[in-house]
């Protein structure tokens, strides 16, 4: 059964939502606005890698402020841009 985080259209809130079919999201409510306006957002892991020690091997994240908030960038070691 898995967890879905959601954001509230009317009040940009965030909440999960432990969902067993899609019916489920038909008949939800925003926790603290009652709005039943939403979408589903791409939820963040807590996982860890062995990347090994150094401070070379660990992601970059810089965050700043944006329309809907505070958006972040993360680079990964090893990776680029292009």
């Amino acid at each position: 059964m898995p967890i879905y985080e959601f954001r509230c259209l009317k009040c940009n809130e965030i909440f999960e939502l432990l969902t067993v079919k899609t019916e489920d999201e038909m008949e939800m409510k925003c926790p603290h606005c009652g709005s039943e306006d939403f979408e589903r957002v791409l939820s963040t892991t807590s996982y860890t890698m062995g990347f090994g020690k150094g401070e070379s091997a660990r992601p970059k994240v810089q965050s700043r402020e944006c329309a809907s908030g505070t958006c972040s960038t993360i680079t990964l070691p090893g990776h680029s841009k292009n």
